[in-house]
């Protein structure tokens, strides 16, 4: 496991939902347009089955998605390589969304494109979009890690509290701590530094 940070997308960068389109491959849940309606913020999370980070998040993230319904759209995304991490592959995800109920899309990126057009850098990674489909708040869901605390979400809660309300949302904004992406040999990009 290499811990590594988000790399802090600009906010107000498009959410890049033609290369979402174009490169993921459904696993479980509605289809994607249906999660990113314009008109409407969107939650993009990285996850993995495998990571212990998600794991210490999982129960936080079928929380906000009984919350979020009818109010925001959600998507989960798996970007790890399936040669060097077999069970971050489809029946793994499956079996993940299955285990915690999740009825949000949740894709596979087995080309790793959509991880690179977002630079995400590790799982989970966080992106939260504003009703125009801009880039309002990325980083943590909280600041608590695996064999702490447990996760509340409060810090993705309040900036979606804020977009949701209309006020602006709440800075400092602080990079998600995880394992890293694992990158197909060869295909890491200039920001992964494991």
């Amino acid at each position: 496991m290499v811990l590594t940070s988000s790399t802090m997308l600009p906010l107000g960068t498009p959410l890049p939902l033609d290369a979402m389109r174009a490169a993921l491959r459904p696993v479980t849940g509605g289809p994607l347009e249906a999660a990113a309606p314009f008109g409407s913020p969107v939650l993009v999370l990285f996850l993995c089955p495998h990571c212990p980070f998600v794991k210490h998040v999982e129960a936080e993230l079928t929380r906000l998605q009984g919350d979020l319904e009818g109010r925001a759209g959600l998507i989960g995304l798996c970007s790890n390589s399936t040669a060097s991490h077999p069970q971050d592959g489809p029946a793994g995800m499956a079996a993940q969304a299955a285990a915690r109920g999740w009825t949000f899309p949740y894709l596979q990126d087995p080309d790793q494109s959509v991880a690179q057009a977002f630079r995400a850098a590790c799982t989970p990674d966080v992106f939260l979009f504003d009703r125009a489909h801009r880039l309002a708040y990325r980083g943590q869901l909280d600041g608590s890690r695996p064999g702490g605390e447990p996760c509340d979400g409060r810090d993705l809660r309040a900036a979606l509290a804020a977009l949701l309300e209309g006020r602006p949302v709440p800075e400092p904004q602080r990079p998600a701590i995880g394992c890293n992406i694992k990158w197909r040999a060869g295909a890491e990009p200039p920001w992964f530094s494991g």
